[in-house]
């Protein structure tokens, strides 16, 4: 998990790893907790590694929102990848994908059981969603090739307006 990220203040965050969409890749790695008793995984079916938004990329946006039930929490709209649980070799790199928005973000993964229900779940940030977090900074869409087609467009329009007011005006 991403660990460069730094806090100034409790109130003021600062953010030093940030990552281009389309461009940076996460190595994203997940364990069971050994403190817990031997058999508590043995529900877990398949873990589902996402993508989440930290509370200050929620803030004043209610289709980001976190509920406490987790068929209305919004918080995790992004997969990374689901795979069968195993006890060993639970790694993946992942590309950010280039329609991933601007924003702060962490990784959770749950485990699934059979019935494909979340039965538990572990994140790269604390409790409360502060340290760990990561940028992610989003393509702006604009390119040369647009901006040279958008140039012709314009001269082309230009010419064709002259074009028909000469041919307006010589009738």
């Amino acid at each position: 998990m991403p660990q460069s990220y730094h806090q100034n203040h409790p109130k003021q965050t600062a953010f030093s790893f940030v990552l281009k969409a389309g461009e940076d890749q996460i190595t994203v790695t997940w364990r069971f907790n050994q403190t817990y008793s031997a058999g508590t995984d043995s529900d877990y079916k398949t873990v589902k590694v996402k993508l989440c938004y930290a509370p200050i990329s929620q803030k004043d946006r209610s289709w980001r929102k976190t509920e406490d039930r987790l068929k209305k929490d919004k918080t995790c709209p992004h997969k990374i990848v689901a795979r069968p649980y195993t006890t060993s070799n639970n790694s993946f790199t992942w590309t950010v994908e280039k329609d991933i928005p601007s924003g702060v973000y962490f990784v959770r993964a749950y485990a699934l059981n059979a019935q494909d229900e979340e039965v538990a779940y572990g994140q790269n940030t604390d409790v409360h969603k502060v340290n760990n977090l990561f940028k992610i900074q989003a393509i702006t869409g604009r390119h040369v090739s647009l901006d040279v087609a958008s140039v012709c467009f314009s001269a082309f329009s230009i010419v064709s307006l002259a074009g028909f007011f000469y041919m307006e005006k010589r009738k």
